[in-house]
């Protein structure tokens, strides 16, 4: 019997197929496996997505997108997104950052990053690793700190990097900023970054609108930080320093901000999940938002527009303008994912912290 047609072009291009703005996942066997990605906002409010049959023993399913797109997805063999199928056309793997991997695709027109690799003859910065401990206000009492001191002699400001383990190695965030820097995109700015806990649910209690870890970032991190780092004096300069954090690590640096606005006073919050209930009433960072009394802060907010946070996202826009704050926002063509935030931190970078 004759290949069907998909399977033929499945073989040969690997998928999902790319035709124009469509992407078609393709799967042959006696029955296809659940589909869930950046395009399904992996389940969250929707169910996986069925492939249908398009001949026998072959399934498809396609997607159409308004933009040229960087996507992650996994194949499962339940509804409930249970044990992974891997997807025999597609040999592209990204790591979840949780042992797994997920198969990406990015289709023509996406422009990842050129500043990921360290670029030759450039001065770069150092890079050291402390242990911060504190059994009052880290799970597990103790944790990695990556502290970053940038290429000159003159004192900075600082970077606050929440899950700076995955800023680090997944994101490349070391050689985004020697690049910048190198580059004059960027005024010099050092970093301390955080290393999520090991601990199962550590991310969820210290992350989400956590006075521990608020206190982390005005005391402990700060002492350390100042031992090692040549830092601007935030008694001089008010709110010179800044944070920055992903999804719940984005939540977190907005809510530290406006816990500690006289030290950190510039955000930038990737794919921030504002939304988080943990009671029925309204989301801690809202009522923060609205009754904060402080001086404006300068803000980034970006979003996937293949996420399920892209309507938090959009709503405490207005709510962050409302109270006089500088915010820019963007929204980029991808989803929840380290990859499209490590391509969006340059844009970030520079509104921030621009060359004076």
């Amino acid at each position: 019997m004759a290949l069907h047609k998909l399977v033929k072009r499945a073989r040969a291009e690997g998928t999902p197929l790319i035709d124009g703005q469509q992407l078609t996942f393709v799967w042959q066997g006696q029955r296809a496996p659940y589909l869930l990605g950046d395009f399904n906002q992996w389940g969250y409010g929707m169910p996986p997505t069925e492939l249908q049959a398009v001949g026998r023993g072959v399934w498809a399913h396609t997607v159409s997108l308004p933009a040229p797109a960087y996507l992650e997805y996994i194949y499962t063999d339940d509804l409930e997104g249970g044990e992974r199928v891997p997807d025999p056309f597609n040999t592209h793997k990204a790591s979840n950052g949780l042992g797994k991997f997920n198969y990406y695709v990015r289709m023509p027109g996406y422009q990842h990053s050129r500043l990921l690799r360290p670029k030759a003859g450039i001065a770069r910065g150092t890079l050291t690793k402390h242990l911060l401990e504190s059994d009052y206000l880290l799970v597990g009492g103790q944790r990695d700190l990556w502290l970053y001191q940038p290429p000159t002699p003159d004192p900075v400001p600082l970077l606050l990097v929440y899950d700076g383990n995955d800023y680090l190695r997944r994101a490349k965030l070391i050689n985004i900023i020697d690049n910048l820097i190198a580059q004059g995109r960027i005024r010099p700015l050092a970093l301390a970054l955080i290393a999520l806990s090991s601990v199962k649910g550590a991310r969820f209690i210290e992350y989400v609108a956590n006075e521990a870890t608020v206190a982390l970032a005005g005391q402990h991190i700060l002492t350390l930080a100042r031992q090692h780092l040549n830092l601007l004096d935030v008694n001089q300069y008010p709110g010179a320093y800044g944070t920055l954090g992903a999804s719940m690590g984005g939540l977190m640096a907005l809510y530290t901000a406006l816990r500690l606005p006289n030290i950190y006073r510039h955000v930038m919050s990737q794919s921030g999940a504002f939304n988080f209930l943990i009671m029925p009433q309204t989301p801690l960072i809202n009522f923060v938002v609205d009754h904060y009394d402080g001086p404006p802060l300068r803000i980034w907010l970006d979003c996937g527009q293949y996420e399920w946070l892209i309507h938090t996202n959009r709503e405490m826009l207005p709510r962050l303008l409302a109270k006089g704050h500088h915010v820019i926002y963007r929204e980029y063509a991808g989803g929840h994912n380290y990859t499209c935030w490590r391509d969006e931190l340059a844009h970030g970078l520079e509104t921030l912290f621009p060359l004076e």
